[in-house]
């Protein structure tokens, strides 16, 4: 069982442990020559569950995200830390924008260690991968966003503050998840003439299902206990932090059932 932080203790003791108890492991996992290691934490038992790939913001599989996996297992679902990096790179916080920069630089290469983490996640024993979804934070927002640009076969996907980008022209047509966007109105990674471009490609594909919420005053990271450079845009914010993941527990309700 992982220790952690009082700041990501008291946001995980707000989902109550199940009498059940939860279980919960490092996974390694091996694709095209490259070592990854993500993150399980599941209900205890045999059962299957649906699917919640958990995507990490730039400083790859950290704590944090482990404490997202945990939330997810009380509340019913297996949590599957997606290594979008691979198993060797875990960036300083100098280091981390020029590591998730190269994804940015190279989508087809973060689309594939999407796909992969994802066919790792519906793998698992616990997982019911008739009922799948995706979310991720910073980094992970825009990774979660990139899977669903695939048309991987995902119910729900939701990113926290991510990066929102657009694709070339009729590529929206291939989402089939159902989208959810919590977004900060102050935040410089995402202005709003970022969000407009984002939402207006999205509304040349009718049938996709998407919904975008936004938290005033609420800069990039808000969810993230440690975020503390206002004057670079990124600061932890507790009422879009609570919000947001409620929104997040009614959305994935809704779809997953």
């Amino acid at each position: 069982m992982t220790m952690y932080s009082a700041a990501l203790s008291g946001i995980l003791d707000r989902e109550p442990a199940p009498a059940s108890g939860i279980e919960s492991f490092d996974v390694d996992y091996r694709v095209d020559g490259v070592d990854y290691r993500g993150y399980v934490a599941r209900p205890a038992g045999e059962e299957r569950h649906p699917g919640v790939l958990v995507v990490h913001d730039w400083l790859g599989v950290t704590d944090y995200v482990r404490m997202r996996c945990d939330m997810l297992a009380r509340l019913g679902y297996t949590g599957f830390a997606a290594d979008v990096y691979g198993a060797d790179v875990r960036p300083s916080a100098e280091d981390a924008a020029a590591v998730a920069g190269g994804f940015y630089q190279d989508r087809p290469l973060w689309r594939k260690r999407m796909t992969e983490a994802f066919d790792q996640m519906i793998s698992q024993p616990s997982v019911d991968s008739q009922r799948t979804a995706a979310i991720g934070y910073c980094f992970g927002g825009s990774s979660v966003l990139e899977l669903a640009r695939t048309g991987a076969a995902v119910d729900a996907v939701v990113s926290f503050h991510g990066g929102l980008l657009t694709g070339p022209a009729g590529e929206a047509e291939r989402i089939t998840a159902k989208l959810l966007v919590l977004h900060g109105a102050a935040d410089p990674v995402a202005p709003d003439e970022a969000l407009l471009a984002f939402e207006n490609d999205l509304r040349t594909a009718p049938s996709v299902d998407w919904q975008v919420v936004t938290y005033a005053s609420a800069m990039h990271a808000f969810t993230l206990p440690d975020a503390n450079v206002p004057e670079h845009g990124a600061q932890f914010q507790a009422v879009a932090e609570r919000r947001s993941w409620d929104a997040m527990k009614a959305f994935l309700a809704e779809v997953l059932g």
